[in-house]
């Protein structure tokens, strides 16, 4: 089991969830009853077009990162 204690983990853990968020509601499913992931993600991200492209646009920026491995 691992701790995320840092600030730079935590932030990490979120951008993985909205992630796996994002591509529930491709599927058409909801994480939750508040906002979308969707919407979350261009807000923040300032990220453009559909849903397919904006999961695109986020998982090569995570993966440029280092966060997610390729």
């Amino acid at each position: 089991m691992a701790i995320l204690d840092t600030p730079e983990q935590i932030h990490n853990f979120r951008y993985v969830t909205l992630l796996t968020g994002l591509e529930l509601e491709l599927k058409g499913l909801r994480m939750n009853r508040g906002r979308t992931a969707y919407s979350i993600i261009k807000e923040e991200f300032g990220f453009k077009g559909n849903k397919e492209r904006v999961h695109k646009q986020f998982k090569e920026w995570l993966e440029a990162q280092g966060i997610l491995k390729v």
